[in-house]
């Protein structure tokens, strides 16, 4: 594979795995729960990326997990976590949860407050097992993100990633994969150069900002592209999988006319 060799495979909004189960309304990006696609049941360490809107007062039960890293990223609404190592937290607009199942955690997740949340869980794969349980939170303003990359989670081996219940900068994940977010402009691009070493894989994600929409996607508007390879458009809840040579450079653009929450994954 040449440098400028990259290969784009689109995800639409409406081929995801979906369901209204009336207090929850979700998407699944890959087989999770009921959905099951083969096509789409990982890609490098990413396991999961459910997008979820749960209405007030009602949420996920105590439930438990285990050898999985897990976080949420919060749209809008606000979030409530209890879990088995003590850990109680609200958690709104901006903030990242995450957690390092391990050896084996349990916890509940609900709405809080008045609102529905809109949030992303997503999960990845370590790259140890029987790890110890841990919990981290994070914090990012919406000026932060906007019109740059903002890393959100990277490699817990990553220098400058703090190991700290909290901390400024990405939370740690273990596993061999990172995420961005950012708030694009219209008019606005932004670049982002892959890893120079192994075949590289990326994930594009556009959130679906304005409102669950199980049909043709709408809403922002984003075109990826990179040298040499013809790119894609994406609407809010499409996403496209990217297998890369190292050292590619993806160009992510705003082509309409509403500021895009795109996220973007990097992994070996």
């Amino acid at each position: 594979m040449s440098a400028a060799a990259v290969q784009f495979r689109p995800r639409p909004s409406n081929e995801r795995g979906n369901a209204d189960h009336g207090w929850l309304k979700t998407f699944h990006t890959f087989s999770f729960a009921d959905y099951y696609d083969p096509e789409h049941s990982a890609f490098g360490s990413l396991r999961v990326i459910n997008e979820d809107r749960v209405a007030p007062h009602t949420g996920f039960g105590t439930h438990g997990h285990r050898e999985f890293e897990i976080w949420s990223y919060v749209v809008a609404g606000e979030l409530q976590h209890n879990d088995s190592m003590g850990n109680k937290e609200v958690i709104k607009r901006g903030d990242v949860q995450m957690t390092s199942a391990g050896t084996g955690i349990r916890h509940s997740e609900y709405a809080h407050g008045e609102k529905q949340v809109h949030f992303l869980q997503i999960w990845a794969k370590p790259s140890t097992s029987s790890l110890p349980p841990t919990y981290y939170t994070r914090h990012f303003t919406d000026e932060e993100k906007k019109d740059t990359f903002v890393p959100i989670v990277a490699p817990a081996n990553s220098p400058n990633v703090s190991h700290d219940r909290e901390a400024a900068g990405p939370a740690p994940v273990h596993a061999p994969l990172s995420m961005h977010a950012t708030l694009l402009s219209p008019g606005r691009t932004l670049d982002h150069a892959l890893q120079t070493s192994g075949q590289r894989k990326a994930y594009v994600h556009v959130v679906q900002t304005s409102g669950y929409n199980t049909g043709e996607s709408a809403g922002a508007e984003v075109k990826v592209s990179a040298e040499g390879a013809e790119g894609v458009t994406l609407r809010e809840g499409d996403g496209v999988y990217i297998v890369a040579a190292p050292g590619s450079v993806l160009s992510v653009g705003n082509a309409g006319e509403k500021v895009a929450e795109v996220l973007l994954f990097e992994m070996d």
